[in-house]
């Protein structure tokens, strides 16, 4: 009987360490998205209930039937350049934000095509080599780039027709930047696992004390409600997102391997994972795709941070992770919850976001350096970089004379140095692949 309670205390308490955790994760995006397409509080709280809800679903599906590890399925940093992008590339041409976000719908869905094709038929398995260590580096590089500076205007203040900074949010946001980066590099067991969440609850604190409460609307909000389907309306079709979709679901094969090898490393002491486990991964990563598009809300891809969070923690039991997505599942029909935490200041929230970008950045400066660097690799990649990079720089103007099919494309930097480096990279061999 008391060896029942120990056990029962320590799932109990493993469960809701998990359930911070994917809530610290999945909180910040949904805040930028809604920044960035001027949504109201009405519109952000129901964004973040939709999150909640794919995010604790589609973990427990991948859990269950998927890769089948402990892997928070979280919005994912590369949707997020392609929201961006899309949001002013469909100002261009005359789109309102709302169609916009109707297309991103269409673009989620038939990237979850691709990805079940992929899983399907095997092929996820067979691409693997398309992804070396350079390949994974550069994109993962080119991604905290393009985002940096979007998480930097939001920190700025910059975001909703604001075009000066805002001096005292940006002293706050700098603070929450500085204060998780510290305890994440400097802190010790929980203190360093929840380094995301205090920063936010800290900044989120002084926020209100030295700025004042966020203005919100006004409304009648339901004590219980279900996630709204298709929330921003039927998705639209065009034809300039089916290679967007097919090239975002090739890239986001390589979000499967990291986590997957992450994640078998942490618990069995070796990364270890099997071609089926990645094509089942592929083909539910495809449905998360599918869920996010019909839920109206960010696609979410295999968090390879969940490694971290077990190797802090030393959690490796599958069981408190799957009561974790259930629970956050839940917490997803209660809007009153759901409205609160989505009340965190944008500029705290952005702060938070780009401190996690630098263990980012810097996993990605790894991996290109765990082998030689010899001519070949450096030229692809500097040819990669500036071209990739200097597009980012270039007013999203420069393409609007193009069609939509390759606006979409030629303008988003992550997309365009990606594919440069994948392409240089089986193009030119090197010496000892053709030897």
């Amino acid at each position: 009987m008391m060896q029942q309670m120990t056990t029962w205390k320590r799932t109990t308490l493993e469960t809701i360490q998990w359930l911070v955790f994917l809530l610290a994760s999945a909180v910040a995006l949904p805040i930028v998205i809604g920044a960035i397409f001027d949504m109201n509080f009405t519109e952000v709280s129901g964004l973040m209930q939709r999150t909640f809800f794919v995010v604790g679903i589609t973990s427990f599906l991948q859990g269950w039937l998927g890769h089948r590890l402990p892997i928070m399925e979280g919005p994912a940093g590369l949707w997020v350049s392609i929201f961006a992008v899309m949001a002013v590339t469909g100002a261009q041409q005359g789109s309102s934000y709302g169609e916009t976000l109707r297309v991103l719908e269409m673009a989620m869905i038939l990237t979850g095509v691709f990805l079940v094709i992929f899983g399907m038929t095997r092929l996820a398995g067979k691409v693997l080599n398309l992804f070396t260590p350079m390949v994974t580096g550069a994109f993962l590089f080119l991604l905290t780039v393009q985002l940096s500076g979007t998480f930097l205007k939001g920190m700025l203040g910059l975001q909703q027709q604001v075009e000066t900074i805002e001096a005292a949010q940006a002293v706050l946001a700098f603070l929450t930047f500085f204060l998780v980066l510290g305890l994440s590099i400097f802190g010790k067991g929980w203190v360093k696992s929840y380094a995301v969440l205090i920063g936010i609850v800290v900044g989120w604190a002084l926020y209100r004390i030295f700025i004042g409460e966020k203005k919100q609307e006004a409304a009648d909000i339901a004590l219980f409600s279900l996630p709204e389907w298709f929330a921003w309306g039927t998705p639209k079709f065009d034809w300039s997102v089916i290679p967007i979709a097919f090239i975002i679901a090739v890239i986001l094969l390589s979000n499967v391997v990291a986590s997957v090898v992450a994640i078998s490393h942490s618990i069995n002491g070796k990364p270890t994972y099997t071609y089926d486990q990645i094509n089942r991964g592929s083909s539910f990563l495809g449905i998360t795709h599918f869920l996010s598009g019909g839920f109206s809300t960010i696609a979410n891809v295999p968090l390879a941070s969940s490694s971290g969070f077990i190797d802090l923690t030393g959690q490796k039991r599958k069981a408190p992770f799957m009561f974790a997505t259930l629970l956050l599942t839940v917490i997803a029909f209660f809007p009153p919850l759901v409205a609160w935490i989505s009340g965190i200041p944008s500029p705290v929230a952005n702060a938070a976001l780009l401190a996690t970008f630098v263990q980012l950045m810097a996993l990605g400066l790894n991996n290109i350096a765990s082998s030689e660097l010899d001519q070949r690799k450096l030229t692809i990649l500097c040819v990669s970089f500036l071209i990739g990079i200097g597009i980012m720089f270039l007013p999203t103007e420069v393409f609007s004379e193009m069609p939509a099919i390759a606006q979409n494309l030629v303008s988003n930097g992550l997309l365009v140095g990606t594919v440069l480096v994948i392409v240089l990279d089986q193009v030119w061999k090197s010496k000892e692949t053709t030897n």
